[in-house]
């Protein structure tokens, strides 16, 4: 019999995997057969090829699934999976044909799975074991609680493996904050040196009186001298032997030990508690609470823990000292000490008060140990955002953790296909956080909303988060709809009476990420020139110049990021953006520039060569049917493509392009034009259309595909009317 490496209970015929936790882990199939497959089990896959209905996945030779259109979070034809590429899919079912059904993965990477597995046949065992091992039934207890914990990639059974003192026991949380002793654990033999595993302390623990039978000189015990130590010093006191009070943000279940994430004023720490493997220590201590720490500093995999000798759950006056500590100093920490904008820019200034409120969210949520979402648009202005965002608080996030993949885990960044937060994006955020917080103890994101999230458009997505009670922050160089600014808790964005109509998204974010860390502000000085794609300020051109960065040279970033934002355009790219922007000497960005260079001067010509020039009440008119004409799932997007296009032939300031497909169409205008007043009286002149604008920021209005002719001429006498 087996144990389970999530939670370390008895598995029966040798799995490793319990039947509550067959979701958690991702599975490398090495058998021969789709009827040896698992419903409802995700496996890695690679993908084979498309066919019109969906996506044929091969889980291993000879065995391959289909991944129908049906199933898929999006178009079939926008998924930019390509033959060959590793992806994650779920087995619905087996047919009895041996047809496999395949379902979509939100999760698309090892470390978003609590486990990997490997299925050989009809066994299945960790990936570092011999096949001919997993899940034989002759395991130890021990070695299951081993296996579990370097599996979960958590702070394992093996922590206790190390420990040379032999104290595994643990001392029990009495209901009025007391310590309830576990009695020394029994002495083990130890052949040649060898060190006790996890069965040494299972067997401990055996010994260990864990009910409620304190008595008085236990509670004293705790209570002794030992000197209260800041967690910010613990890399310099391995081996020491420690006290330490803070609050519990997170606790996670590995298959040996329960950790504890603790934090005080200083820093954050993993606290490992041994009762027996995957059996939750301290049950009655939640996250939210204040608790007291006796236990012995290790460095565990290159990372700091403390392994617990003794917990103690802290009430009344003792709790309250510790989160008034607490917040004195996550309040004179979290603050910014004031706005410096990037080149002195005075639109930014204007903003300083909101960018000091969303400073401090940020810097809050990082010191609070709560998961940051970053949301922007997939567009190199996006991209720049985000990536300025994410270079200031990575390194906070460092400074505040101990574990070295803690960056990962409390930094995350979604760009978005559609520069609108809607109903797609806010369901996808928000079935995520419940399952971090109902699978991991983890606390709900703070949601930063750059570039999207101000507008009317995105009211349902942000209402979807607000009723969790989500904090949000959106900071949008365009000016809000009122309707926004009373729906989130902290908005930036200009008045309309203060815009100078020369700020950009990027630039804005900039300027508030050197208040969030005025230690990489250096590192940002180019990133407002390269957000703009024309008419960059003179302030920003110069700011980057001095920073080594030429005018060709911003132009080339600009175009890297435009195209790899188009790619993947789900997906972060976090290393490859970061090489980009920061790291590059010339060459990568040199290299991807040229590709999109080549790419859009293709469709340009194309698009050139197709555009129906007409005037309407003297405004000329370039209309391009870009479901006939463009390569729409492929680069350069329409948006984009439009905008160069427009850019190329508007003559004067009576000239507008459009773009219609099968039920969008864009807008770009030499004139300032509202394209929510264009939809608005194309409605009213397409009443059948139910015409919609979609995205204000991008000039996108939808409507029904079956009025398109209809709505090409509303559209275009709406346009000439407001010139």
């Amino acid at each position: 019999m087996g144990s389970c490496i999530i939670c370390g209970v008895d598995v029966d015929g040798g799995g490793r995997i319990c039947d509550p936790h067959q979701e958690d882990v991702v599975f490398d199939f090495q058998g021969n057969a789709p009827d040896q497959l698992v419903p409802d089990r995700f496996y890695r896959g690679v993908v084979d090829g498309y066919a019109e209905f969906g996506v044929f996945i091969d889980l291993a030779p000879g065995v391959t699934g289909l991944l129908h259109r049906s199933e898929l979070d999006r178009r079939l034809d926008s998924l930019d999976w390509e033959p060959g590429d590793e992806v994650f899919v779920q087995v619905k079912g087996v047919r009895d044909n041996g047809n496999i059904d395949l379902a979509w993965s939100i999760r698309q990477a090892d470390r978003e799975f609590r486990g990997v597995l490997v299925q050989d046949g009809d066994t299945e065992h960790l990936p570092e074991e011999d096949a001919d091992e997993g899940g034989s039934d002759d395991e130890s207890a021990g070695d299951d609680g081993d296996e579990s914990a370097n599996a979960d990639d958590e702070s394992g059974a093996e922590t206790y493996a190390e420990a040379s003192d032999g104290t595994g026991a643990e001392a029990a949380v009495g209901d009025a904050g007391t310590e309830v002793d576990t009695t020394e654990p029994a002495e083990t033999e130890e052949d040649d040196g060898d060190e006790p595993g996890a069965e040494t302390f299972a067997e401990a623990s055996e010994t260990a009186d864990v009910a409620d039978e304190s008595e008085p000189d236990d509670a004293d015990e705790i209570e002794g001298d030992r000197e209260r130590v800041d967690i910010g010093t613990l890399s310099e006191a391995v081996g020491d032997s420690v006290r330490m009070d803070g609050e519990v943000v997170s606790v996670r279940q590995t298959g040996g030990p329960t950790v504890f994430e603790v934090r005080d004023e200083t820093g954050v720490v993993d606290v490992a508690a041994f009762v027996d493997p995957g059996t939750r220590a301290y049950p009655n201590v939640e996250v939210g609470d204040v608790v007291r720490i006796d236990g012995e500093v290790e460095s565990h995999r290159g990372d700091v823990q403390v392994e617990s000798e003794a917990l103690v759950l802290l009430e009344g006056a003792d709790a309250d000292a510790v989160r008034r500590r607490l917040a004195e100093a996550l309040t004179d920490e979290a603050r910014p000490d004031g706005l410096q904008p990037l080149a002195g820019d005075e639109t930014v200034a204007q903003l300083a008060d909101g960018l000091l409120d969303a400073a401090e969210a940020i810097r809050r949520a990082v010191l609070e140990s709560r998961p940051i979402v970053v949301r922007h648009p997939a567009t190199a202005d996006g991209y720049v955002a985000g990536a300025a965002v994410e270079r200031a608080v990575l390194p906070l996030i460092r400074d505040e953790h101990a574990k070295s993949d803690a960056e990962y885990h409390y930094f995350t960044r979604r760009p978005l296909d559609d520069p609108v937060y809607g109903m797609d994006a806010a369901t996808n955020d928000a079935t995520r956080m419940l399952q971090d917080r109902d699978r991991h103890d983890e606390k709900l994101p703070l949601f930063l909303l750059v570039g999207t999230g101000s507008t009317v458009e995105s009211a349902d997505g942000i209402d979807l988060l607000s009723v969790y009670g989500v904090d949000a922050v959106v900071v949008d160089a365009e000016v809000a709809d009122p309707e926004t600014r009373e729906a989130v808790d902290t908005l930036v964005s200009p008045e309309i009476e203060s815009i100078e109509g020369d700020l950009s998204t990027g630039a804005l974010v900039a300027s508030l990420a050197s208040a969030v860390n005025d230690d990489v502000r250096d590192d940002l000085r180019h990133l407002p020139a390269v957000s703009y794609w024309a008419d960059t300020p003179d302030r920003y051109v110069d700011l980057a110049r001095d920073a080594g960065y030429d005018v060709e040279r911003v132009a080339e970033l600009r175009e890297a990021i435009a195209l790899e934002a188009y790619y993947q355009s789900y997906q972060d790219k976090r290393e490859l953006v970061a090489d980009l922007l920061f790291e590059d000497g010339g060459n990568l960005a040199a290299h991807v520039s040229e590709q999109f260079r080549e790419k859009l001067e293709t469709e340009v010509a194309t698009a050139t060569a197709n555009v129906v020039t007409e005037a309407v009440d003297g405004v000329e008119f370039d209309v391009l049917d870009t479901d006939g004409y463009t390569h729409r799932y492929d680069f350069p997007p329409t948006p984009l493509l439009l905008d160069d296009l427009h850019r190329r032939r508007a003559n004067g300031e009576s000239h507008a392009t459009v773009g219609i497909g099968t039920d969008e169409l864009y807008v770009r205008t030499s004139a300032d034009v509202s394209v929510r007043d264009v939809a608005e009286r194309a409605a009213e002149l397409a009443p059948a259309a139910d015409v919609t604008t979609a995205g204000l920021r991008e000039g996108k209005i939808e409507f029904l595909s079956g009025e398109r002719d209809a709505v090409e001429d509303a559209v275009v006498a709406a346009i000439a009317e407001r010139f």
